[in-house]
Protein backbone atom coordinates (compact mmCIF):
# COMPACT_ATOMS: atom_id res chain seq x y z
CA UNK A 1 0.00 0.00 0.00
CA UNK A 2 1.38 3.52 -1.22
CA UNK A 3 2.86 4.96 2.27
CA UNK A 4 0.25 8.02 1.62
CA UNK A 5 -2.40 6.07 2.26
CA UNK A 6 -0.92 4.10 5.77
CA UNK A 7 -0.54 7.33 7.25
CA UNK A 8 -3.72 9.11 6.30
CA UNK A 9 -5.40 5.69 7.63
CA UNK A 10 -3.15 6.62 10.90
CA UNK A 11 -4.30 9.85 11.03
CA UNK A 12 -8.04 8.94 10.33
CA UNK A 13 -7.90 6.94 13.27
CA UNK A 14 -6.38 9.69 15.51
CA UNK A 15 -9.18 11.55 14.53
CA UNK A 16 -11.58 9.19 15.69
CA UNK A 17 -10.17 9.07 19.26
CA UNK A 18 -10.64 12.95 19.19
CA UNK A 19 -13.68 13.17 18.15
CA UNK A 20 -14.32 10.43 20.95
CA UNK A 21 -13.00 12.31 23.57
CA UNK A 22 -14.26 15.94 22.49
CA UNK A 23 -17.21 14.26 24.26
CA UNK A 24 -15.83 14.04 27.44
CA UNK A 25 -14.64 16.90 30.14
CA UNK A 26 -11.40 16.36 29.73
CA UNK A 27 -11.66 17.77 26.19
CA UNK A 28 -12.29 21.33 27.50
CA UNK A 29 -8.98 22.19 29.08
CA UNK A 30 -8.08 22.06 25.33
CA UNK A 31 -10.02 24.77 24.16
CA UNK A 32 -8.67 27.48 27.09
CA UNK A 33 -6.90 30.31 26.05
CA UNK A 34 -4.51 30.19 29.03
CA UNK A 35 -3.88 26.87 30.49
CA UNK A 36 -2.93 27.16 33.96
CA UNK A 37 -0.28 24.45 35.44
CA UNK A 38 -2.37 21.81 36.06
CA UNK A 39 -3.95 21.87 32.71
CA UNK A 40 -0.28 21.86 31.07
CA UNK A 41 0.29 19.00 32.37
CA UNK A 42 -2.37 17.51 31.13
CA UNK A 43 -1.89 18.90 27.53
CA UNK A 44 1.20 17.22 27.85
CA UNK A 45 0.33 13.74 28.79
CA UNK A 46 -1.94 13.60 25.91
CA UNK A 47 0.64 14.90 23.04
CA UNK A 48 3.27 13.17 24.60
CA UNK A 49 0.98 10.12 24.15
CA UNK A 50 0.14 11.17 20.78
CA UNK A 51 3.61 11.04 19.74
CA UNK A 52 5.02 7.90 21.20
CA UNK A 53 1.73 6.16 19.26
CA UNK A 54 2.27 7.76 16.05
CA UNK A 55 5.86 6.04 16.18
CA UNK A 56 4.59 2.90 17.35
CA UNK A 57 2.47 2.52 14.38
CA UNK A 58 4.53 3.94 12.00
CA UNK A 59 5.85 2.48 8.71
CA UNK A 60 8.89 1.19 8.82
CA UNK A 61 10.55 2.53 5.20
CA UNK A 62 14.84 2.74 4.03
CA UNK A 63 15.81 1.99 8.14
CA UNK A 64 13.17 4.89 9.38
CA UNK A 65 9.75 5.36 10.32
CA UNK A 66 7.55 7.38 8.47
CA UNK A 67 4.85 8.88 10.77
CA UNK A 68 2.11 11.20 11.98
CA UNK A 69 4.30 12.26 15.02
CA UNK A 70 4.86 15.80 14.19
CA UNK A 71 1.35 16.46 14.58
CA UNK A 72 1.20 16.03 18.43
CA UNK A 73 4.34 18.08 18.94
CA UNK A 74 3.15 21.10 17.18
CA UNK A 75 -0.44 20.85 18.75
CA UNK A 76 1.08 20.17 21.98
CA UNK A 77 3.48 24.00 21.50
CA UNK A 78 -0.05 25.37 20.13
CA UNK A 79 -1.97 24.87 22.97
CA UNK A 80 0.35 24.08 25.81
CA UNK A 81 2.84 27.09 25.05
CA UNK A 82 6.39 27.21 24.48
CA UNK A 83 7.25 25.10 28.13
CA UNK A 84 4.63 22.51 27.03
CA UNK A 85 5.36 22.49 23.29
CA UNK A 86 9.36 21.60 24.21
CA UNK A 87 8.46 18.84 26.89
CA UNK A 88 5.90 16.90 24.24
CA UNK A 89 8.63 17.61 21.64
CA UNK A 90 11.81 16.41 23.87
CA UNK A 91 9.58 13.57 25.15
CA UNK A 92 8.01 12.15 21.53
CA UNK A 93 12.00 12.60 20.37
CA UNK A 94 13.74 10.37 23.38
CA UNK A 95 11.08 7.76 22.66
CA UNK A 96 11.95 7.99 18.73
CA UNK A 97 15.49 8.20 19.70
CA UNK A 98 15.18 4.76 21.74
CA UNK A 99 13.72 3.01 18.68
CA UNK A 100 16.86 3.47 16.92
CA UNK A 101 17.83 3.55 13.51
CA UNK A 102 20.21 5.81 11.68
CA UNK A 103 17.96 8.90 11.25
CA UNK A 104 17.20 8.34 15.40
CA UNK A 105 19.31 11.67 16.31
CA UNK A 106 17.90 13.93 13.39
CA UNK A 107 13.99 13.24 14.35
CA UNK A 108 14.47 13.33 18.26
CA UNK A 109 16.22 16.59 17.42
CA UNK A 110 14.00 17.82 14.64
CA UNK A 111 11.06 16.54 17.04
CA UNK A 112 11.82 18.45 20.04
CA UNK A 113 12.33 21.69 17.76
CA UNK A 114 9.21 21.10 16.43
CA UNK A 115 7.24 21.65 19.63
CA UNK A 116 9.28 24.40 20.95
CA UNK A 117 8.72 26.33 17.91
CA UNK A 118 4.95 25.44 17.89
CA UNK A 119 4.74 26.60 21.67
CA UNK A 120 7.22 29.82 20.58
CA UNK A 121 4.49 30.73 18.06
CA UNK A 122 1.64 30.16 20.36
CA UNK A 123 2.93 32.67 22.42
CA UNK A 124 4.06 35.18 20.26
CA UNK A 125 0.23 35.40 18.89
CA UNK A 126 -0.92 35.98 22.51
CA UNK A 127 1.74 38.77 22.79
CA UNK A 128 0.20 40.17 19.67
CA UNK A 129 -3.34 40.12 21.65
CA UNK A 130 -4.51 37.34 19.18
CA UNK A 131 -4.44 34.53 20.21
CA UNK A 132 -7.43 33.29 19.34
CA UNK A 133 -5.10 32.15 15.78
CA UNK A 134 -3.80 29.44 17.79
CA UNK A 135 -6.97 27.55 17.18
CA UNK A 136 -7.33 28.63 13.05
CA UNK A 137 -6.88 25.44 11.50
CA UNK A 138 -4.65 27.17 8.72
CA UNK A 139 -2.36 28.54 11.32
CA UNK A 140 -1.85 24.41 12.58
CA UNK A 141 -1.89 23.18 9.04
CA UNK A 142 1.26 26.14 8.19
CA UNK A 143 3.01 25.01 11.51
CA UNK A 144 2.96 21.43 10.66
CA UNK A 145 4.15 21.91 7.24
CA UNK A 146 6.80 24.04 8.33
CA UNK A 147 7.79 21.66 11.19
CA UNK A 148 8.04 19.04 8.93
CA UNK A 149 10.41 20.82 6.55
CA UNK A 150 12.26 21.48 8.98
CA UNK A 151 12.50 17.85 10.22
CA UNK A 152 13.91 16.48 6.37
CA UNK A 153 16.44 19.34 6.46
CA UNK A 154 17.67 18.23 9.77
CA UNK A 155 17.22 14.71 8.91
CA UNK A 156 19.94 15.58 5.51
CA UNK A 157 22.12 17.52 7.92
CA UNK A 158 22.35 14.98 10.44
CA UNK A 159 21.67 11.90 9.42
CA UNK A 160 24.92 9.64 7.56
CA UNK A 161 25.01 8.94 5.26
CA UNK A 162 23.85 11.44 3.20
CA UNK A 163 22.76 9.48 -0.10
CA UNK A 164 20.40 6.86 2.38
CA UNK A 165 19.10 10.57 4.03
CA UNK A 166 18.47 12.02 0.32
CA UNK A 167 16.83 9.08 -0.80
CA UNK A 168 14.39 8.87 2.29
CA UNK A 169 13.65 12.00 2.18
CA UNK A 170 12.48 11.97 -1.20
CA UNK A 171 10.31 8.96 -0.42
CA UNK A 172 8.78 10.19 3.16
CA UNK A 173 8.61 14.36 2.62
CA UNK A 174 5.70 14.87 0.44
CA UNK A 175 3.17 12.13 2.26
CA UNK A 176 4.40 13.28 5.78
CA UNK A 177 4.10 17.18 4.76
CA UNK A 178 0.73 16.46 3.17
CA UNK A 179 -0.79 14.37 5.83
CA UNK A 180 0.85 15.93 9.09
CA UNK A 181 -0.57 19.03 7.89
CA UNK A 182 -4.02 18.04 7.03
CA UNK A 183 -4.09 16.07 10.30
CA UNK A 184 -3.36 19.08 12.56
CA UNK A 185 -5.73 20.90 10.51
CA UNK A 186 -8.66 18.76 10.70
CA UNK A 187 -7.83 18.40 14.56
CA UNK A 188 -7.59 22.43 15.39
CA UNK A 189 -10.51 22.67 13.08
CA UNK A 190 -12.44 19.77 15.74
CA UNK A 191 -11.53 21.42 18.17
CA UNK A 192 -12.10 25.31 17.08
CA UNK A 193 -15.55 23.74 16.75
CA UNK A 194 -15.55 22.69 20.25
CA UNK A 195 -13.92 25.94 21.99
CA UNK A 196 -17.48 27.53 19.55
CA UNK A 197 -20.02 25.22 21.47
CA UNK A 198 -18.47 25.73 24.65
CA UNK A 199 -18.31 29.15 24.54
CA UNK A 200 -21.96 28.97 23.69
CA UNK A 201 -22.33 27.67 26.29
CA UNK A 202 -21.89 30.49 28.11
CA UNK A 203 -25.48 31.53 26.71
CA UNK A 204 -26.86 29.49 29.47
CA UNK A 205 -25.70 31.98 32.68
CA UNK A 206 -29.19 33.64 31.53
CA UNK A 207 -31.11 30.54 33.31
CA UNK A 208 -28.83 30.86 36.07
CA UNK A 209 -29.46 34.44 36.16
CA UNK A 210 -33.01 34.36 35.90
CA UNK A 211 -32.77 31.58 39.21
CA UNK A 212 -29.97 33.68 40.96
CA UNK A 213 -32.35 37.36 40.40
CA UNK A 214 -35.74 34.82 41.80
CA UNK A 215 -33.93 34.19 44.81
CA UNK A 216 -32.11 37.79 45.66
CA UNK A 217 -34.86 39.82 44.47
CA UNK A 218 -35.61 42.48 47.45
CA UNK A 219 -32.39 41.40 49.65
CA UNK A 220 -30.01 44.16 48.42
CA UNK A 221 -32.97 47.08 47.97
CA UNK A 222 -33.34 46.87 51.76
CA UNK A 223 -29.95 47.97 51.80
CA UNK A 224 -26.35 47.56 50.72
CA UNK A 225 -24.90 46.21 53.68
CA UNK A 226 -22.99 43.24 55.41
CA UNK A 227 -25.91 40.96 55.84
CA UNK A 228 -28.05 41.66 52.83
CA UNK A 229 -24.83 41.00 50.93
CA UNK A 230 -23.65 37.88 52.78
CA UNK A 231 -27.30 36.42 51.69
CA UNK A 232 -26.73 37.37 48.05
CA UNK A 233 -22.97 36.16 48.24
CA UNK A 234 -24.54 32.84 49.64
CA UNK A 235 -26.95 32.17 46.60
CA UNK A 236 -24.69 33.13 44.26
CA UNK A 237 -22.15 30.42 44.77
CA UNK A 238 -24.85 27.62 45.51
CA UNK A 239 -25.92 28.75 41.70
CA UNK A 240 -22.82 28.94 40.24
CA UNK A 241 -20.41 26.48 42.25
CA UNK A 242 -16.89 28.84 42.13
CA UNK A 243 -14.76 28.77 44.86
CA UNK A 244 -15.46 31.97 46.62
CA UNK A 245 -17.73 35.05 46.12
CA UNK A 246 -16.90 38.63 47.53
CA UNK A 247 -18.99 41.55 47.91
CA UNK A 248 -17.54 44.50 48.90
CA UNK A 249 -18.33 48.83 48.84
CA UNK A 250 -15.56 51.07 47.54
CA UNK A 251 -13.93 50.74 51.03
CA UNK A 252 -14.35 47.49 52.85
CA UNK A 253 -15.26 43.79 52.65
CA UNK A 254 -19.09 43.23 52.85
CA UNK A 255 -19.71 39.37 52.47
CA UNK A 256 -16.91 36.12 51.63
CA UNK A 257 -18.60 32.83 51.29
CA UNK A 258 -16.70 29.49 50.03
CA UNK A 259 -12.57 29.00 49.89
CA UNK A 260 -10.43 31.57 51.80
CA UNK A 261 -13.35 32.62 54.30
CA UNK A 262 -11.27 32.21 57.27
CA UNK A 263 -9.21 35.15 56.81
CA UNK A 264 -11.36 37.36 53.75
CA UNK A 265 -13.06 38.92 56.87
CA UNK A 266 -16.19 40.69 55.96
CA UNK A 267 -15.71 44.78 57.29
CA UNK A 268 -11.57 44.47 56.52
CA UNK A 269 -10.69 47.26 54.07
CA UNK A 270 -10.12 45.90 50.72
CA UNK A 271 -6.61 44.80 50.21
CA UNK A 272 -6.86 43.48 46.51
CA UNK A 273 -4.99 46.02 44.18
CA UNK A 274 -7.17 45.24 40.74
CA UNK A 275 -10.61 45.51 43.42
CA UNK A 276 -9.43 49.06 43.60
CA UNK A 277 -8.04 48.94 40.29
CA UNK A 278 -11.43 48.06 39.13
CA UNK A 279 -13.43 50.47 41.34
CA UNK A 280 -11.23 53.41 40.45
CA UNK A 281 -11.12 52.73 36.54
CA UNK A 282 -15.22 51.61 36.61
CA UNK A 283 -14.30 47.72 34.53
CA UNK A 284 -13.68 44.09 34.91
CA UNK A 285 -10.64 43.10 35.72
CA UNK A 286 -9.49 39.27 35.37
CA UNK A 287 -6.93 37.97 37.16
CA UNK A 288 -6.52 34.55 35.56
CA UNK A 289 -3.08 33.29 37.12
CA UNK A 290 -1.78 33.11 33.65
CA UNK A 291 -2.00 36.13 31.15
CA UNK A 292 -2.70 37.88 34.96
CA UNK A 293 -0.62 36.72 37.46
CA UNK A 294 -3.08 36.35 40.84
CA UNK A 295 -1.98 36.15 44.57
CA UNK A 296 -4.08 36.47 47.43
CA UNK A 297 -3.15 40.13 48.83
CA UNK A 298 -4.25 38.64 52.62
CA UNK A 299 -2.56 35.20 52.93
CA UNK A 300 -0.03 33.50 50.63
CA UNK A 301 -1.27 30.00 52.10
CA UNK A 302 -4.89 30.92 50.42
CA UNK A 303 -5.80 28.18 48.03
CA UNK A 304 -7.42 30.55 45.38
CA UNK A 305 -5.66 31.01 42.20
CA UNK A 306 -7.66 33.05 40.34
CA UNK A 307 -10.35 36.17 40.24
CA UNK A 308 -12.87 38.13 38.44
CA UNK A 309 -13.73 41.24 40.23
CA UNK A 310 -17.02 43.14 38.23
CA UNK A 311 -17.88 46.55 39.30
CA UNK A 312 -21.54 47.21 40.90
CA UNK A 313 -22.65 50.43 39.34
CA UNK A 314 -25.47 52.73 40.53
CA UNK A 315 -26.23 54.84 37.52
CA UNK A 316 -22.33 55.92 36.55
CA UNK A 317 -20.79 56.04 40.02
CA UNK A 318 -19.03 52.68 41.32
CA UNK A 319 -20.45 51.83 44.46
CA UNK A 320 -18.78 48.29 45.19
CA UNK A 321 -17.89 45.44 43.35
CA UNK A 322 -18.85 41.71 42.78
CA UNK A 323 -16.03 39.42 42.93
CA UNK A 324 -15.62 35.44 41.39
CA UNK A 325 -12.72 33.20 42.38
CA UNK A 326 -11.42 29.83 41.70
CA UNK A 327 -9.13 27.84 43.44
CA UNK A 328 -5.20 27.18 41.67
CA UNK A 329 -6.50 23.53 40.61
CA UNK A 330 -9.31 24.33 38.81
CA UNK A 331 -9.90 25.98 35.26
CA UNK A 332 -11.98 30.23 35.76
CA UNK A 333 -14.93 29.29 32.35
CA UNK A 334 -15.59 31.37 30.09
CA UNK A 335 -19.35 30.59 31.22
CA UNK A 336 -18.51 32.02 35.26
CA UNK A 337 -16.75 35.16 33.06
CA UNK A 338 -20.28 35.63 30.99
CA UNK A 339 -22.34 34.88 34.21
CA UNK A 340 -20.35 37.46 36.63
CA UNK A 341 -21.13 40.33 34.45
CA UNK A 342 -24.94 39.07 34.51
CA UNK A 343 -24.70 38.67 37.44
CA UNK A 344 -23.59 42.30 38.44
CA UNK A 345 -25.77 44.09 36.03
CA UNK A 346 -28.48 42.57 37.92
CA UNK A 347 -26.94 43.38 41.64
CA UNK A 348 -26.11 46.96 40.29
CA UNK A 349 -29.69 47.03 39.51
CA UNK A 350 -31.33 45.79 42.51
CA UNK A 351 -29.22 48.80 44.55
CA UNK A 352 -30.33 51.25 42.39
CA UNK A 353 -34.00 50.15 42.87
CA UNK A 354 -33.37 50.15 46.53
CA UNK A 355 -31.93 53.37 46.44
CA UNK A 356 -34.93 54.44 44.38
CA UNK A 357 -36.91 53.95 47.25
CA UNK A 358 -35.45 54.47 49.65
CA UNK A 359 -35.28 58.23 48.50
CA UNK A 360 -38.72 58.00 48.50
CA UNK A 361 -39.42 56.91 51.64
CA UNK A 362 -37.35 59.45 52.89
CA UNK A 363 -38.99 62.26 50.93
CA UNK A 364 -42.16 60.97 52.04
CA UNK A 365 -40.96 61.32 55.70
CA UNK A 366 -39.55 64.64 54.49
CA UNK A 367 -43.05 66.01 53.34
CA UNK A 368 -44.89 64.39 56.47
CA UNK A 369 -42.76 66.07 58.29
CA UNK A 370 -42.94 69.66 56.74
CA UNK A 371 -46.79 69.01 57.34
CA UNK A 372 -46.20 69.15 60.73
CA UNK A 373 -43.65 72.06 60.38
CA UNK A 374 -46.67 73.93 58.38
CA UNK A 375 -48.89 74.12 61.41
CA UNK A 376 -45.75 73.54 64.64
CA UNK A 377 -47.46 74.72 67.85
CA UNK A 378 -44.59 75.61 68.83
CA UNK A 379 -43.94 77.98 66.37
CA UNK A 380 -47.01 79.10 65.71
CA UNK A 381 -46.85 79.41 69.58
CA UNK A 382 -43.79 81.78 69.36
CA UNK A 383 -44.56 83.50 66.39
CA UNK A 384 -48.13 84.66 67.71
CA UNK A 385 -46.98 85.84 71.21
CA UNK A 386 -44.40 87.83 69.68
CA UNK A 387 -46.87 89.77 67.50
CA UNK A 388 -49.09 90.37 70.32
CA UNK A 389 -46.33 91.82 72.50
CA UNK A 390 -45.35 94.07 69.61
CA UNK A 391 -49.03 94.72 68.52
CA UNK A 392 -50.01 97.54 70.66
CA UNK A 393 -46.72 99.62 71.12
CA UNK A 394 -45.86 99.32 67.00
CA UNK A 395 -48.78 98.10 65.62
CA UNK A 396 -46.87 98.80 61.87
CA UNK A 397 -43.80 96.36 62.97
CA UNK A 398 -46.44 93.53 64.16
CA UNK A 399 -48.46 93.95 60.88
CA UNK A 400 -44.87 93.23 59.04
CA UNK A 401 -44.48 90.26 61.46
CA UNK A 402 -47.60 88.62 60.59
CA UNK A 403 -47.38 89.30 57.11
CA UNK A 404 -43.68 87.38 57.51
CA UNK A 405 -45.86 84.61 59.21
CA UNK A 406 -47.90 84.45 56.52
CA UNK A 407 -45.35 84.34 54.28
CA UNK A 408 -43.34 81.75 55.74
CA UNK A 409 -46.43 79.52 55.85
CA UNK A 410 -47.70 80.15 52.19
CA UNK A 411 -43.65 79.02 51.19
CA UNK A 412 -44.60 76.03 53.39
CA UNK A 413 -47.98 75.16 51.95
CA UNK A 414 -46.72 76.17 47.96
CA UNK A 415 -42.97 74.31 48.72
CA UNK A 416 -42.49 70.68 46.68
CA UNK A 417 -39.56 68.64 48.05
CA UNK A 418 -38.43 69.00 44.23
CA UNK A 419 -34.98 71.21 43.61
CA UNK A 420 -35.80 75.23 44.30
CA UNK A 421 -32.64 78.14 43.55
CA UNK A 422 -30.66 79.07 46.41
CA UNK A 423 -32.39 82.67 45.97
CA UNK A 424 -36.09 81.07 46.88
CA UNK A 425 -34.28 79.13 49.81
CA UNK A 426 -33.05 82.18 51.44
CA UNK A 427 -36.41 83.69 50.65
CA UNK A 428 -37.82 81.75 52.81
CA UNK A 429 -35.30 81.98 55.64
CA UNK A 430 -35.53 85.30 55.48
CA UNK A 431 -39.09 85.27 56.36
CA UNK A 432 -38.13 82.25 59.25
CA UNK A 433 -35.85 84.46 60.51
CA UNK A 434 -37.89 87.75 60.41
CA UNK A 435 -39.71 86.57 63.14
CA UNK A 436 -37.17 85.09 64.95
CA UNK A 437 -35.36 88.20 64.91
CA UNK A 438 -38.47 89.91 66.67
CA UNK A 439 -38.65 87.74 69.41
CA UNK A 440 -35.11 88.04 70.40
CA UNK A 441 -34.78 91.35 70.15
CA UNK A 442 -30.66 92.43 69.98
CA UNK A 443 -29.86 89.25 70.94
CA UNK A 444 -29.69 87.55 67.65
CA UNK A 445 -27.66 88.38 64.52
CA UNK A 446 -27.92 86.89 61.19
CA UNK A 447 -25.44 87.63 58.30
CA UNK A 448 -25.51 86.10 54.81
CA UNK A 449 -22.88 86.41 52.43
CA UNK A 450 -23.84 84.64 49.57
CA UNK A 451 -22.28 85.67 46.10
CA UNK A 452 -25.27 86.77 43.95
CA UNK A 453 -23.74 84.68 40.78
CA UNK A 454 -24.99 81.75 43.26
CA UNK A 455 -28.41 82.64 43.94
CA UNK A 456 -29.55 80.50 41.00
CA UNK A 457 -27.52 76.91 41.99
CA UNK A 458 -30.32 73.92 42.45
CA UNK A 459 -30.65 72.15 45.91
CA UNK A 460 -33.01 70.06 47.67
CA UNK A 461 -36.06 72.15 49.53
CA UNK A 462 -35.43 72.95 53.13
CA UNK A 463 -32.01 72.56 53.08
CA UNK A 464 -30.88 75.30 54.99
CA UNK A 465 -33.74 76.61 56.92
CA UNK A 466 -34.03 73.41 58.87
CA UNK A 467 -29.80 73.64 60.13
CA UNK A 468 -30.35 77.69 60.73
CA UNK A 469 -33.59 76.39 62.83
CA UNK A 470 -31.04 74.60 64.53
CA UNK A 471 -28.61 76.90 65.11
CA UNK A 472 -31.30 79.43 66.36
CA UNK A 473 -33.15 76.61 68.42
CA UNK A 474 -30.46 74.19 69.92
CA UNK A 475 -27.22 77.05 69.61
CA UNK A 476 -27.83 80.82 70.39
CA UNK A 477 -31.52 80.99 71.80
CA UNK A 478 -29.12 79.40 75.28
CA UNK A 479 -26.72 82.05 75.48
CA UNK A 480 -26.98 85.14 77.37
CA UNK A 481 -24.94 86.90 75.26
CA UNK A 482 -26.14 87.88 71.29
CA UNK A 483 -26.29 84.76 69.49
CA UNK A 484 -24.27 85.47 65.88
CA UNK A 485 -25.09 83.12 63.04
CA UNK A 486 -22.82 83.68 59.96
CA UNK A 487 -24.23 82.06 56.28
CA UNK A 488 -21.55 81.86 53.41
CA UNK A 489 -21.33 80.39 50.20
CA UNK A 490 -19.04 79.80 47.23
CA UNK A 491 -17.93 77.56 44.00
CA UNK A 492 -14.70 75.67 44.22
CA UNK A 493 -13.92 73.20 41.56
CA UNK A 494 -17.56 72.13 40.89
CA UNK A 495 -18.53 72.25 44.57
CA UNK A 496 -21.18 74.22 46.15
CA UNK A 497 -19.78 74.58 49.23
CA UNK A 498 -22.57 76.39 52.48
CA UNK A 499 -21.43 77.14 55.95
CA UNK A 500 -23.49 78.09 58.48
CA UNK A 501 -21.60 79.06 61.79
CA UNK A 502 -22.90 80.01 65.48
CA UNK A 503 -21.40 81.20 68.07
CA UNK A 504 -22.63 78.67 71.06
CA UNK A 505 -21.00 75.60 70.04
CA UNK A 506 -23.27 73.55 71.76
CA UNK A 507 -23.97 71.19 68.94
CA UNK A 508 -23.57 67.18 70.59
CA UNK A 509 -23.26 64.26 68.17
CA UNK A 510 -26.58 61.27 67.64
CA UNK A 511 -26.67 58.33 66.41
CA UNK A 512 -30.37 59.13 65.05
CA UNK A 513 -32.07 62.36 64.36
CA UNK A 514 -35.90 63.05 63.73
CA UNK A 515 -37.45 66.20 62.25
CA UNK A 516 -36.04 68.57 59.91
CA UNK A 517 -32.62 67.55 61.43
CA UNK A 518 -29.22 67.59 59.62
CA UNK A 519 -29.46 63.80 59.21
CA UNK A 520 -32.49 63.81 57.34
CA UNK A 521 -30.87 67.08 54.79
CA UNK A 522 -27.43 64.96 54.56
CA UNK A 523 -29.67 61.56 53.09
CA UNK A 524 -31.71 63.57 50.91
CA UNK A 525 -28.62 65.08 49.27
CA UNK A 526 -26.78 61.97 49.29
CA UNK A 527 -29.44 60.21 47.92
CA UNK A 528 -29.66 63.10 45.37
CA UNK A 529 -26.28 63.76 44.24
CA UNK A 530 -24.21 60.75 45.40
CA UNK A 531 -22.29 59.68 48.56
CA UNK A 532 -19.51 62.23 48.09
CA UNK A 533 -21.47 64.82 48.94
CA UNK A 534 -24.09 65.58 52.07
CA UNK A 535 -23.44 67.54 55.73
CA UNK A 536 -20.79 67.81 57.95
CA UNK A 537 -20.18 69.38 61.56
CA UNK A 538 -17.49 70.85 63.12
CA UNK A 539 -17.99 71.97 66.74
CA UNK A 540 -15.33 73.50 69.51
CA UNK A 541 -17.15 73.68 72.30
CA UNK A 542 -18.87 76.81 74.02
CA UNK A 543 -17.02 78.86 71.09
CA UNK A 544 -18.91 77.88 67.12
CA UNK A 545 -20.87 74.97 65.30
CA UNK A 546 -20.16 75.09 61.88
CA UNK A 547 -21.91 72.67 59.58
CA UNK A 548 -21.08 72.74 55.97
CA UNK A 549 -23.38 71.26 52.90
CA UNK A 550 -21.60 70.45 49.78
CA UNK A 551 -23.44 69.76 46.84
CA UNK A 552 -22.60 69.84 42.77
CA UNK A 553 -22.68 72.59 40.64
CA UNK A 554 -26.02 72.54 38.53
CA UNK A 555 -25.24 75.56 36.62
CA UNK A 556 -21.65 77.58 35.71
CA UNK A 557 -21.01 80.89 37.04
CA UNK A 558 -22.00 84.18 35.29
Amino acid sequence: MPLILLLTQQMCLYLVFVYLASKTPLFKVLTESSPRLPHKIIIYLIFSTFCIMATYFGEQTHGAIANTRAMGAVLGGLLGGPVTGLAVGLTGGLHRYSMGGFTDVACALSTTLEGLSAGLLSLTLRRLGKPELSYHPLVAGLATFYAEIMQMLIILIVAKPFEDAWALVQQIAPPMLLVNSMGAALFMSMLKDQKAMFDKLSSSFSTKALKIAERSVGLLSQGFNERTSAEVAQIVIEETNVGAVAITDREKLLAFIGIGADHHIPGTPIASKITLEAIQDNKVMFADGVELPYACSISPQCRLGSSLVIPLRSDTEVIGTIKLYEPKNKLFLNINRTLGEGIARLLSNQILYGRVEQQKILLTQTELKLLQAQVNPHFLFNALNTIGAIIRRNPDKARGLLQQLSQFLRINLKRSPELVSLADELEHIEAYLGIERARFIDKLSVDIRIPVELMQQKLPAFTLQPIIENAVKHGTSQLLEQGRIQVTGKAEAGILELEVTDNAGLYQAKESSEGLGMNLVHKRIQNQFGNQYGVKVDCRADEYTRVTITLPLTEKES
